[in-house]
């Protein structure tokens, strides 16, 4: 990650650490020794000698061991810190992917909200088609019906029509016969008229 310590550089802090390690328990070790090499001896200047030597000891491993520890705590906020700027630079860059990414789904989606507005409206348009085309066809259908009674009720006519001229036609032969007839029975009367009035008297 950005700003983090190289690996040869935590390689030598590590040994530097346990360089101050070592010698602070070598110190330590060396007081132990100072001391009970003179509480054999018997002799108390010695032992004072001894204790405030190992008390001097003892501090300067200690400041050792503090300063260690110091460094150590300041290279862990180090890595920390440059773990944090790392997290940082990388919530930013995902933020900024995020957003990209959240302005060019909003504009899919309004693109898609725009072509299902437009058809919804065309759908709307071809169901009044739909409708007026439905009315017009019923409309047709009634209008037909009707033209059909009408034709029906013409055929009708016509027949009860046909039936009553061809009724005519018989009656018409019949009184043309009766006509023939009545005019041979005058024909008959004015010749049997003339004919008695040419007898004499």
């Amino acid at each position: 990650m950005l700003g983090m310590t190289s690996p040869g550089t935590s390689g030598n802090r590590r040994r530097q650490r346990s360089t101050r390690v070592v010698v602070a328990v070598l110190l330590i070790v060396l007081a132990a020794l100072a001391v009970a090499g003179t509480a054999v001896t018997g002799s108390w200047l010695l032992v004072t000698i001894a204790a405030t030597a190992a008390v001097l000891l003892g501090a300067a491993a200690t400041k050792i061991t503090h300063t260690e520890l110091l460094d150590s705590r300041q290279e862990a906020a180090r890595d920390r810190a440059a773990q944090a700027r790392a997290y940082a630079e990388l919530t930013e860059v995902r933020t900024a992917e995020n957003v990209e990414f959240a302005a060019d789904m909003t504009g899919k989606v309004a693109k898609r909200d725009a072509t299902i507005t437009r058809l919804e409206k065309r759908l709307g348009d071809a169901a009044a088609e739909l409708a007026d085309a439905r009315r017009e066809l019923a409309e047709a259908g009634d209008r037909a019906e009707e033209a059909q009674r009408t034709a029906d009720r013409l055929t009708e006519r016509l027949a009860d029509a046909e039936e009553r001229a061809g009724q005519a036609v018989v009656r018409v032969a019949e009184l043309e016969a009766e006509l023939d007839v009545l005019t041979a029975q005058i024909h008959a009367l004015e010749a049997q008229a003339r004919a008695q009035a040419r007898r004499p008297a």
